[in-house]
């Protein structure tokens, strides 16, 4: 698919995004905006997909909207659990993530030796738009960030900040989510206390090897011959 096109697609479909989670949320594109430092008309730019966010950008809405942040890529649950924004330096805390994210694109890309001419033939993104994106200058919006994700062979959820309220607030999100897609059955197992003993063995089970696996294996088997 040629990048703009790409680029301009995933932008349509975010600002849907955006604008059903803001009004499922009951906020006006003015309360969004003062709560990641932009404009009400910078919002609506957002949900006609003229324009998109940058991740940090879109991990405050989250935030402020009580969405989990995979809401954006996939339908998902919404939490109605109440968190405070009123403490948060916005910008102080975006420059940091933009800082952040560009130095991880940095590393991502020459990690893989790869030149700002293939990033360009492969995103669209000019040298000079890829600089500031590194320096942390320029916000990376969400559609060129995915772009970028693809060529330099990274996850979004790598670029997840986990450290301040925000990001703890969107790990704990991730974390209930993937809870509830789990079968109900097991869902019932992990919850009951009486189980924990077994949980507790999985986990030691799952960092051994393959060959340590075998000798409990082995061990078991003898045991009950």
């Amino acid at each position: 698919m040629d990048p703009d096109f790409a680029k301009t697609l995933r932008a349509k479909k975010l600002g849907v995004l955006l604008r059903d989670a803001r009004l499922s949320s009951g906020k006006t594109m003015k309360e969004c905006g003062e709560a990641i430092g932009v404009s009400g008309s910078t919002i609506s730019s957002y949900e006609k997909g003229k324009s998109s966010p940058s991740l940090p950008e879109l991990e405050m809405l989250a935030y402020f909207l009580k969405v989990p942040i995979g809401r954006f890529w996939k339908d998902i649950i919404i939490s109605s659990e109440d968190v405070p924004l009123d403490q948060l330096d916005i910008e102080h805390t975006q420059a940091i993530r933009h800082r952040q994210i560009g130095k991880l694109l940095e590393e991502a890309r020459l990690k893989l030796e790869i030149t700002f001419d293939e990033i360009t033939e492969k995103t669209g993104i000019t040298y000079g738009r890829m600089k500031r994106f590194e320096t942390g200058d320029s916000p990376v919006p969400l559609p060129e960030l995915e772009l970028l994700s693809n060529t330099l062979e990274f996850t979004l959820s790598d670029l997840f900040e986990i450290e301040t309220d925000v990001g703890k607030w969107i790990a704990a999100q991730s974390g209930i989510n993937e809870f509830l897609e789990l079968p109900t059955d097991l869902q019932r197992f992990i919850t009951k206390p009486v189980n924990r003993p077994y949980l507790e063995v999985a986990k030691k089970l799952s960092t051994l090897t393959a060959d340590q696996l075998r000798e409990i294996a082995e061990s078991l088997l003898e045991i009950t011959i």
